[in-house]
């Protein structure tokens, strides 16, 4: 048995959404070509503390190899000009890999947002479109409905740019104070 068949808590529509999503992340996992498996794996590694702790003992080992004190000739002495070149070139390719990560993370961040955007939209259609029918049976059963503003307010359908538009009036409100 897995984890979620483990736990009876969960709804069986939970259960399938938690598989959707894995298989969902797997797929795209498999569709990344090989360039950006490598970018992300190198940056996956730089962002650990083994890169951290090999770039000490690389930098220890050529200062003590080129300070001429450990009986090796210095193929690179003070002001350690190869080191200098060598660190700069490793920083313009582990910048840009991190980049090209962060690039296609932020692609699937976007395409995460947008499918919940559009799932949130349809949430509340269909709660909009369930008060009026709920009325609407209060209305046939001879129900009194309450006349409560925020029910009213409920029942409006809400188009995204209008909340997009208000949110941005208050910020600049904000803003200026």
């Amino acid at each position: 048995m897995n984890d979620v068949e483990d736990n009876p808590a969960l709804s069986n529509v939970l259960e399938r959404n938690i598989r959707t999503i894995i298989r969902l992340r797997a797929e795209a996992a498999r569709e990344r070509g090989l360039q950006d498996r490598v970018a992300d794996a190198i940056t996956n590694f730089a962002g650990r503390m083994a890169f951290l702790y090999l770039h000490v003992v690389w930098f220890g080992t050529w200062i003590a190899i080129n300070s001429g004190r450990v009986g090796v000739r210095p193929f690179d002495p003070f002001p350690y000009g190869l080191l200098t070149m060598t660190v700069s070139l490793e920083a313009i390719f582990l910048a840009t890999l991190v980049l090209i990560s962060q690039n296609r993370l932020s692609a699937e961040s976007e395409r995460r947002a947008d499918l919940g955007l559009q799932i949130g939209l349809l949430a509340e259609h269909e709660l909009t479109r369930a008060l009026h029918m709920l009325d609407a049976i209060q209305d046939k059963l001879g129900i009194e409905n309450d006349q409560d503003a925020e029910l009213a307010d409920l029942e409006m359908e809400t188009r995204p740019e209008d909340v997009l538009a208000e949110i941005e009036r208050v910020q600049r409100r904000a803003s200026k104070h």
